[in-house]
């Protein structure tokens, strides 16, 4: 990597890779549909499979239309923490988890802002060691 890609390959991502990270995974918030459609997209790319998933809620038009419908809940699991976003509400609703062995040890409600640092700092974290979700996250950060 040279020196001007955004995401540092050494250990921890540092300060800005995350403010460059949750500045990119905040920018689509305005309109919740669209965000939860980029993220989950995003997260998939750079994240190992099983590691997020996608509780969608489905209308009778959706389902005639063949639409998969809109993201009711997102969770991402990483190690010991699991992010969870629930958009099914009136206002996006975030939590993070401390889970060992399928447990949940610790439940903390969080606003969508930091909802989005967390998972920032726990996928660049993930980046600094894993070449594939630092390629995702790289397409990610330049629009693309």
């Amino acid at each position: 990597m040279s020196s001007h890609d955004p995401v540092p390959s050494e250990s921890g991502g540092g300060a800005a890779t995350v403010d460059m990270l949750a500045a990119a995974l905040r920018r689509d918030a305005a309109d919740l549909e669209v965000y939860a459609q980029v993220l989950t997209g995003a997260l998939a790319d750079a994240l190992p499979p099983g590691a997020v998933t996608v509780e969608r809620k489905r209308g009778i038009a959706d389902r005639l239309a063949g639409r998969e419908g809109k993201v009711a809940r997102l969770e991402v699991a990483l190690g010991e923490q699991r992010l969870v976003l629930d958009l099914s509400g009136s206002r996006p609703g975030g939590e993070v988890c401390k889970e060992v062995r399928g447990v949940v040890l610790s439940r903390r409600p969080v606003e969508l802002d930091e909802w989005v640092r967390e998972l920032a700092e726990a996928v660049a974290a993930r980046a600094a060691s894993d070449a594939r979700a630092r390629a995702a996250l790289e397409r990610l950060l330049l629009g693309g």
